[in-house]
């Protein structure tokens, strides 16, 4: 009977196995590899609509979406450190400054909604219509809470916006019931909820808001309450590490008929939080 040397068949077998990982490792680390930032609002996060659009995406692409949802100032200086892949934003002019800079070479238009003001359903301030600048008006004459998210995001900026088209210089003198809570759309929501306050909301963040409280929307419907998205690649010209090829097809995923087609499905309540407007 031959004598079988074990020590040898285990040497052997040890550098099969080593041979095998050496090559697979490349394969691994590739699909590893397959996933970009993206840096976005909160109310892409809170309204759900990234749990219905990015499965899609990864569906579609095979590449997964690692999200950091912050205000947009904050999802815009990420970008400009090279700490996400993709900025997807709604604030045009900041929007439009970040690719003056040279931070992106271009921005393009997804998808809108509107902002609401939401308030207690007795109305006291006598706020309820269409017209939020009579609206913000008797707001700053009296002394029911008014909530701020007060983060630089999209919505504060809008806000900030509809206070000075109304005529009220809030760096000058804020409303006695004005409160800034440096907080994202859900918990500024929840703030005005317990304070059973006034606030200045995304739709979309609102329509999946579960804890209302007797909030109820108060002004909705005029054309400065209008809210458009825009989706930036960053610019891999200043930061090379930007994985600008899985990046684009994002980009041009959430553009395409398809991106455009998932977006426009998502409802809540039978109700739709986004629509979709690429200009394709």
């Amino acid at each position: 009977m031959a004598h079988l040397n074990t020590p040898s068949i285990l040497r052997r077998g040890v550098a099969g196995l080593a041979l095998l990982a050496t090559l697979a490792w490349p394969a691994l680390a590739a699909a590893q590899d397959r996933y970009i930032v993206v840096a976005s609002t909160t109310s892409t996060e809170q309204s759900g609509l990234f749990k219905q659009l990015l499965p899609a995406f990864k569906q579609a692409t095979g590449i997964d979406v690692r999200v950091v949802a912050v205000g947009t100032g904050q999802a815009l200086d990420t970008g400009r450190r090279g700490d996400a892949d993709v900025v997807f934003v709604h604030d045009l002019v900041a929007e439009q400054k970040f690719v003056s800079e040279g931070f992106s070479i271009q921005r393009r238009d997804v998808m809108y909604n509107d902002f609401v003001l939401v308030g207690p359903m007795a109305d006291p301030a006598g706020v309820k219509g269409k017209d939020i600048a009579a609206a913000l008006k008797k707001l700053a004459g009296g002394t029911q809470p008014i909530v701020s998210r007060g983060d630089k995001s999209g919505t504060h900026a809008a806000e900030l916006r509809l206070w000075k088209a109304a005529g009220i210089d809030m760096a000058k003198a804020k409303p006695v019931g004005y409160k800034e809570c440096g907080c994202g759309m859900g918990p500024a929501l929840n703030m005005g909820s317990a304070l059973n306050g006034h606030v200045l909301t995304d739709r979309g963040t609102w329509l999946s808001f579960k804890n209302r409280g007797k909030l109820v929307i108060l002004v909705e419907g005029d054309k400065s309450l209008f809210n458009q998205y825009g989706v930036m690649v960053v610019n891999p010209a200043v930061f090379p590490h930007v994985k600008a090829g899985l990046a684009q097809q994002f980009a041009d995923w959430v553009v395409s008929s398809a991106g455009q087609a998932a977006i426009a499905s998502y409802k809540i309540g039978g109700e739709q939080l986004f629509f979709a407007n690429a200009a394709r």
